[in-house]
Parts: structure tokens; sequence; C-alpha cells
């Protein structure tokens, strides 16, 4: 009897350890799911901060500046482009994350062409204004780069978690899927080339 008992206890015990065990693992796996989603909350944060500045920079440059009418059209068709495709934070796959770079790339290249446009017109590089939300926006973009960053970084660590062994085989059975990364656009090994 008292033999029986121990052994009941014993496995009692293995069981407990067990479940404790695949429990901590699991809220490990939840945990960094969870950190996936307020990583590309920020990185829609950001990118919302320089949709919202684009109205503001477009008004200074249009009171300041005659200048290409197709340009001004471009970043305003390209801001709309971009802050109408949005990505559910449970589905970040390479489709969805190609479609979302895409539009921010097509924003990012019409900025950068109003931005060579501007340089033509030297009453408005000298407006105060106009310095201002420049220097907005270059700190919008190395915000966009950084939360960029600690995006894939929270990524690989959550992709890697459901990757390796035992805990594959919880995220197979729960269904915790890969996240996709940001990846740099195609040419941007190239140094873009400016012209005046």
């Amino acid at each position: 009897m008292k033999k029986s008992l121990i052994t009941l206890l014993v496995v009692a015990g293995a069981v407990l350890l067990l479940i404790m065990s695949f429990t901590g693992r699991y809220n490990k796996i939840v945990t960094q799911e969870e950190g996936v989603t307020a990583a590309w909350s920020q990185v829609e944060n950001v990118y919302q901060r320089r949709a919202d500045l684009i109205p503001n920079l477009v008004n200074t440059v249009k009171g300041y500046a005659e200048f290409e009418q197709g340009t001004l059209t471009q970043v305003i068709e390209a801001r709309a482009k971009a802050t109408g495709v949005t990505i559910d934070p449970t589905n970040l796959n390479e489709a969805s994350m190609q479609q979302f770079q895409q539009a921010q790339d097509g924003l990012g290249s019409a900025l950068s062409r109003l931005m060579v446009v501007v340089e033509r017109y030297p009453d408005l590089k000298a407006n105060q204004n106009f310095l201002d939300l420049q220097a907005q926006l270059e700190g919008t973009e190395n915000r966009i780069a950084v939360e960029r960053r600690n995006f894939n970084e929270t990524a690989q660590a959550y992709n890697s978690t459901i990757r390796r062994f035992p805990d594959n085989i919880l995220a197979g059975i729960f269904g915790f899927d890969k996240k996709a990364y940001f990846q740099a656009e195609s040419g941007a090994e190239q140094a873009p080339e400016v012209q005046f």
C-alpha cells in the first residue's frame, strides 16, 4: 500500500512538472507573439506619423513655390495608397508585408522626388517652417528604420522559438505561425543618384 502511494505521488509529481513546463513554454510563445504584434503597432505608428506630416510639407511647399503639379499629385496619391494598406497583426505573412512595404516605398519615392524639386527653390529652403518640417520628416524616416529593425528582431526571436524543439510541437498544435520580416526594397543596395 505504501509503495503504491509513493509510486502514485512520483507519477503525479512528474505529470505536474510536465504540465508546468508545457504551460511555461506555451506562455513564452504567447508573450513573444504579443511582442511581435506590439512591434508591428509601433511600425504602423511611425508610418502614420509620416503620413500625417506630408500634408503639412506639401502645403508649405505649395505656399512658397510654383513647381511641377505632377510631383505634388504623385505625393498625394502615394500617401493615399500608403494609408489605405493595412495589415492584421495576426496575419503577418510575406504577401501582406510585401503589399504594405510597396505602398510605403512608393510614398518614400514620391517624397524624395518632392525634395529634389524643392531644392530648386532657395526661398523655400530658407523658410523656417519648411526647415522644421524637413527635419521632422527626416526624424520620422529614422524612426521608421529603427522600428522596422525592432520589428524584425522581435519577429526573429518569435520565429526562432516556434521552430526550436520542443516549442515547435506546441506551435504546431496551437497554430502559431511564422511572422514575415521587412526586407530592403529592390535596388536598395545601390545609392540613389541626385541631380539638380
